[in-house]
């Protein structure tokens, strides 16, 4: 005789293996890399306003926060890790604003989702790339001089990004339903 998980257990097993597989996209995406000055630059943008605009809010900001907690522990999800250290000293340095970045710009782009439909990824994830600089730029600010910040955390990087927000819009907008059903539930 076969056995059954209980609904809800069966439904946050769904949910953590949702998560994990957010964590591995974003993981992946931190790995792929385009040599570039003075970081390389990576799909991270693309995958944190895809796990966003597809997860909504709550898969979302879960996903980030399951990725910077997998991060922060030692693992070598960033890009740039293990071979430019780990864990809570990696998240410390110049970039670690970037990654907190992640979690608001995730959380913003599923909420706009959330609350006004599919098409809020139009103006959602141009919104989630200004948190994620925002972000980014007050923590550099404190390793970058002044006159300095805008050209190491914004100006190299910010045509490439917002190719990036263009394609992670429309891979959300013309995602198929079945897959954001999926997803969200």
């Amino acid at each position: 005789m076969q056995k059954t998980l209980p609904r809800h257990m069966s439904l946050a097993n769904s949910r953590l293996l949702k998560v994990a597989l957010a964590v591995c996209i974003l993981t992946v995406s931190a790995k792929v890399t385009v040599p570039f000055f003075p970081v390389p630059m990576t799909m991270q943008v693309a995958a944190v306003l895809l796990i966003g605009g597809i997860g909504g809010l709550q898969l979302g900001a879960v996903s980030m926060l399951a990725y910077l907690m997998a991060g922060a522990a030692g693992l070598p999800v960033f890009a740039g890790t293990p071979e430019k250290g780990v864990g809570l000293a990696y998240m410390a340095g110049p970039t670690g604003g970037y990654l907190f970045g992640f979690l608001i710009a995730a959380a913003l782009v599923g909420w706009a989702v959330d609350r006004f439909g599919i098409k809020a990824v139009w103006f959602a994830m141009p919104l989630g790339l200004a948190a994620i600089y925002g972000a980014g730029l007050v923590w550099l600010a404190q390793f970058v001089p002044a006159d300095k910040l805008l050209a190491f955390g914004l100006t190299p990087f910010l045509l490439g990004d917002l190719v990036k927000v263009a394609l992670a819009a429309v891979l959300v907008a013309y995602a198929p339903a079945g897959l954001r059903r999926w997803v969200r539930n």
